[in-house]
């Protein structure tokens, strides 16, 4: 597929498997690749490790996946590290639309396909960054 060398993710999820299996098809890729299973541990891990991607379970133990999200975007511009896809299982469309509000990237309705989301990887960190509007 393609090559994440030097590219370093975060995957957050409270469910072993799911997090498990992301993280092996992104080593396959050849990224770096940490993990957290609640919302505080996926924080610090932000600030720590500052990921170029986040993939984030809405639903978390501790902080929910909204106030990761809004923590870790919080005053930084559109499409600024990390970028973040957020993962769930709730089909509420109110939910994709705020967390489209809070800058995330992608939306992934659980459960998904390895390759759906190895795709949304990819393109988002293969993509040139975004440039600033010039005044």
């Amino acid at each position: 597929m393609a090559d994440l060398k030097n590219q370093k993710v975060l995957i957050v999820d409270d469910d072993p498997d799911v997090v498990t299996a992301i993280t092996m098809s992104l080593k396959d890729q050849g990224a770096s690749v940490f993990s957290a299973v609640d919302g505080a541990q996926a924080v610090e891990m932000c600030e720590k490790e500052q990921p170029d991607l986040v993939v984030l379970d809405m639903m978390l133990p501790k902080r929910s996946g909204f106030l990761v999200l809004e923590r870790i975007k919080a005053r930084k511009p559109k499409g600024s590290k990390p970028r973040v896809i957020m993962i769930t299982g709730n089909l509420g469309s109110r939910h994709k639309t705020y967390a489209e509000t809070l800058g995330v990237d992608d939306y992934i309705n659980k459960p998904f396909r390895m390759d759906r989301l190895l795709g949304s990887i990819v393109k988002i960190l293969t993509a040139p960054p975004p440039t600033a509007p010039t005044a």
